[in-house]
């Protein structure tokens, strides 16, 4: 009974005499537009002339449904009302043709037979009750609803009772047959069209660059600003073990260069966390993606280690906005490396153009002996190679001899053409 009087058919059921109310208005103006040919000009008295005018009202109502909005409309009361999976249903308008179509085929289907169904549940449940209390009210048996005559016999009046709960009975299985199949042609008139899922491909692909991009912002500005600060306070808390006074000047510059990485970084992070907040999209994080080539002498001075660094062909002015950040990046990625596994050892940095192209190249002696693998580490030197590539260009890292190298080359024009 639970198919035909549970909670999912009386939810469909509800659906399918939205579809009835839904058609009222069409309805209304195919029996204005079949009036004339009816003998008595009234649609209301001639059943062939109702089924004109519902023959009519559909078409109307398959036109009006081709507007994109009509798809959301359809999709959220079967949500609602008909327990189809979410998945299984598109979002948003209907742009493409094929989609309006499909949805126009929908709505006119939802609204045929809503209608049919609405009828049946305004004209089957008074006639059911009637013939269930017949035999019990001898008066009606008088009255003149149109009775058929074989409830004036005794065998027909005692069976009225079991006509009248068939009658309900096989308008709830109407129903519920209506409502199921509904259900089953939603997804296929509703769901979403090859073209949906390539820009709903599209919006995943999106989000997942821009949580992407924002995780390489937060690893490479506060793992560098972190690898310094430990450094520099590694080095202040050694002088002052020596108890050394003629040290103070110099565990004095540590703290300071502490406190500015720190200040500097924690505006970085509220720059990418407000990002967040806002629900930015991916060109949105270019605005906020931090500094370019023009701060890469504040970078190094307070890397916490000691750099040399040469430049060939002005790429600090030469260098557009784009690649000049990710270049950046790139080299405090290098910075950051370099302090987590050599400490404070030297690091030599080449930064050239060569034609349409920036070369990136940091070298710094390898360890004596094999650096600790922290869990979760490892990503620093993968977004600089996802850095690149999204420009175009390509990076690697590596041992080259005794020295760890690590080279980018960057498109100038920034992976646009």
């Amino acid at each position: 009974m639970s198919l035909l009087f549970g909670a999912r058919a009386r939810l469909r059921w509800v659906h399918l005499v939205l579809g009835g109310a839904l058609l009222m208005p069409y309805f209304l103006l195919g029996s204005v537009m079949v009036g004339p040919f009816a003998d008595d000009k009234n649609v209301f008295t001639s059943l062939p002339m109702q089924f004109g005018a519902f023959a009519v009202a559909l078409p109307i109502a398959a036109i009006s449904a081709l507007f994109p909005l009509a798809r959301p409309l359809s999709v959220g009361a079967v949500r609602a009302l008909c327990a189809v999976p979410d998945g299984q249903l598109a979002d948003g308008p209907a742009r493409s043709r094929a989609a309006r179509v499909r949805t126009a085929g929908w709505f006119t289907l939802h609204l045929g037979i809503g209608g049919i169904i609405s009828g049946m549940t305004l004209a089957v449940p008074p006639m059911a009750v009637l013939l269930i209390i017949l035999p019990v009210f001898s008066s009606l048996r008088e009255s003149r609803f149109g009775l058929p005559e074989v409830l004036d016999h005794a065998w027909g009046l005692a069976l009225s009772p079991v006509a009248g709960i068939a009658m309900l009975v096989a308008l709830a299985a109407c129903a519920a047959a209506s409502g199921a199949l509904l259900a089953r042609w939603a997804p296929v008139l509703l769901g979403p069209t090859p073209a949906d899922r390539l820009a709903a491909a599209e919006r995943r692909a999106a989000d997942l660059a821009v949580r992407n991009r924002l995780a390489r912002e937060l690893h490479d500005s506060v793992g560098h600003a972190l690898s310094a600060v430990t450094l520099q306070a590694g080095a202040a808390r050694r002088v002052l073990d020596s108890d050394a006074a003629s040290d103070v000047e110099f565990v004095r510059e540590a703290l300071t260069a502490i406190e500015e990485t720190t200040r500097r970084t924690v505006g970085e992070l509220d720059a990418v966390l407000g990002v967040l907040r806002q629900g930015e999209d991916s060109e949105g994080i270019d605005d906020v993606s931090g500094p370019t080539l023009d701060a890469l002498d504040d970078l190094l001075a307070r890397s916490g280690v000691k750099v040399a660094c040469a430049e060939e062909g002005d790429p600090v002015v030469r260098t557009p906005d784009r690649v000049s950040r990710e270049a950046y990046r790139i080299v405090q990625e290098g910075l950051s490396n370099a302090l987590r596994h050599c400490g404070a050892s030297p690091v030599s940095l080449r930064i050239a153009l060569r034609g349409e192209e920036l070369e990136i190249v940091m070298e710094n002696p390898l360890p004596d002996k094999a650096p600790v693998v922290r869990p979760g580490g490892g990503r620093g030197l993968r977004g600089a190679a996802e850095r690149a590539t999204l420009l175009g260009g390509h990076a690697e890292a590596g041992p080259h001899g005794d020295v760890w190298r690590l080279t980018a080359r960057l498109p100038l024009n920034g992976g646009r053409r």
